[in-house]
């Protein structure tokens, strides 16, 4: 796309996650693919997004859905081909739209040639470095120290030498076909800027960096203080060694200066799930990135004071280094909104690890759309996930046998994971595939039968579905330039009601409390969550533009 006018066009962005997986399968597999991707581009257009984000797409393994890389400069034959790649973000940008794609560099894969070179060249062999390769304690038969895994269990694997012996131990924050890569090795950081040249030479518009605390370790590995049976509960920890290290900043400074080589305002996102947003705002320091996702907005119950506090407590800690906010409702690794916004406790459990619980459906979905137009009524970026468009709820009772997270089996199956939040959408039609496959064929995770009533092709012509809400939102918030502005100014609306103005022109109205808001003298209604008359029902927002007094 080149240079545009619209220089730091990431600073009010919408971007819509692709979970390619589970996007649109074009070659009859059952797996979504970069084809299906490339042939649903213009319903992206339509919804009105400025980019995509692309989970992984590189070969894999596939022990954590793609975020176990043994290539970085291919594409898994799942998913197409570098040619394809290259097609996709040619004619994204023909339609006007970016292309972000994930870079995983915590860890890569075990299959990874690295890896393997590592485990072979046995102790003290320099490829080990590239890695944390260490020694047990108690003569080598327990773990070097107590770092824990993001999927449950101890950190540490212990390898086989090549004289087949019980060897050394190798770090794992997460899966243990995903070892972490040793940052302090300057081969591990040279081959990394190479990795960014290679895709921003290919035209991609910006990365998306994956668990970017975890980077960095403190020296010599101490013990974190874990006790049995710990929880990773990164947005508690204060001072962890394997955690939010400063020493993180390093490299990403040096990643910015990559991405500042190139033209046409190439966009850094960290996914940086870290001890609240004075400590989040580090990472988009003006030399280091762009953006990085909110957690604790992602997370927030469903209550007017908490939501206030997580988004005025979010605007000053970006506003501090120069940096816009983004606000996300849902993930590929996160319990969907409508399910999570129908329960009795509307606050997000760690990385959709949240068990299942009763639900009101019809509740949570009145709720998230009215959390739609509050998103997009702030100031800065804003993610959505797929799906959400349509209103789709978690897959909470997906059979056992088809779960595929590595947390199920890492629990002792006994916490099912994400894989809920990552069915295959459904496109059109009465029965699954719904569109997302040929007919016949099985996606990779099945889709509720239920969801014929949520299909693209079911709402395309509603104007009160959720569809066309979202289509109607991102048009309005295009043509408002007032939204494309920083700050906003709370307003007084009376308890249980959230309010701000951006500008003198735009007012939003978000109602929890349990009576309808009257609206009558509030000014013209520009869109509603839930039309009606002039009333606000409860759970319900509206963009207003405000009635002024022309003697004010």
């Amino acid at each position: 796309m080149g240079d545009r006018a619209d220089a730091a066009w990431w600073r009010s962005a919408v971007i819509y996650e692709v979970y390619l997986r589970s996007f649109a399968d074009s070659d009859g597999d059952g797996v979504g693919d970069i084809g299906g991707l490339r042939s649903r581009l213009g319903y992206l257009r339509d919804l009105g997004v400025d980019a995509v984000w692309i989970t992984p797409w590189y070969p894999s393994p596939m022990a954590d859905g793609g975020y176990d890389v043994s290539d970085y400069r291919d594409i898994d034959p799942r998913f197409g081909t570098l040619a394809d790649a290259d097609a996709l973000v040619a004619e994204a940008h023909a339609l006007g739209l970016r292309v972000i794609i994930d870079l995983v560099a915590n860890h890569t894969s075990v299959e990874h040639p690295w890896f393997r070179a590592a485990v072979a060249a046995g102790p003290g062999g320099r490829e080990r470095d590239r890695y944390f390769f260490r020694d047990g304690r108690d003569g080598g038969d327990r773990p070097p120290n107590d770092w824990i895994s993001a999927f449950g269990g101890i950190a540490w694997t212990r390898v086989q030498e090549p004289d087949g012996s019980p060897g050394q131990w190798y770090l794992h924050l997460f899966a243990p076909e995903q070892p972490d890569l040793n940052w302090d090795d300057e081969g591990v950081r040279a081959e990394f800027d190479d990795v960014l040249r290679f895709w921003f030479d290919r035209g991609v518009d910006g990365f998306r960096v994956d668990a970017a605390p975890a980077m960095a370790k403190a020296p010599g590995l101490p013990d974190a203080g874990h006790g049995p049976g710990a929880s990773f509960e990164s947005t508690r920890w204060v001072d962890n060694p394997h955690w939010d290290v400063d020493a993180v900043h390093d490299v990403l400074r040096r990643w910015r200066a990559v991405g500042d080589g190139y033209p046409g305002e190439r966009l850094f996102v960290t996914e940086a799930v870290v001890n609240g947003p004075v400590r989040l705002s580090r990472y988009v320091r003006p030399d280091e990135m762009h953006t990085t996702f909110n957690f604790d907005y992602l997370r927030c119950p469903w209550e007017p004071r908490a939501l206030r506090t997580a988004i005025t407590e979010t605007l000053a800690a970006m506003e501090s280094v120069g940096a816009p906010p983004t606000w996300v409702l849902s993930s590929h690794d996160e319990t969907r909104h409508v399910t999570r916004f129908g329960r009795a406790d509307t606050s997000g459990g760690a990385m959709g690890f949240d068990a299942a619980v009763p639900t009101d459906l019809a509740l949570g979905r009145r709720r998230a759309r009215a959390a739609l137009l509050l998103t997009l009524a702030l100031p800065g970026s804003a993610y959505l996930y797929q799906g959400e468009e349509l209103g789709l709820p978690e897959v909470e009772d997906l059979p056992e046998e088809a779960l595929q997270d590595p947390t199920w089996e890492r629990s002792g199956r006994t916490v099912r994971g994400r894989d809920g939040c990552r069915v295959p959408l459904p496109w059109s039609g009465q029965q699954p595939p719904f569109g997302f496959s040929p007919d016949g064929v099985r996606p990779w995770l099945p889709q509720p039968p239920g969801w014929r009533a949520l299909t693209a092709a079911a709402q395309e012509a509603d104007p009160s579905s959720t569809l066309s809400l979202y289509r109607a939102a991102l048009r309005q918030r295009r043509q408002l330039s007032c939204l494309r502005e920083p700050g906003l100014s709370w307003a007084d609306a009376g308890d249980g009601v959230l309010a701000f103005d951006r500008g003198p022109a735009f007012r939003c109205l978000v109602n929890f409390s349990d009576e309808a808001v009257d609206l009558a003298g509030e000014g013209e209604v520009l869109l509603s969550s839930q039309p009606g008359d002039r009333a606000l029902p409860t759970d319900a927002a509206v963009w207003l533009r405000p009635a002024r007094d022309p003697g004010r």
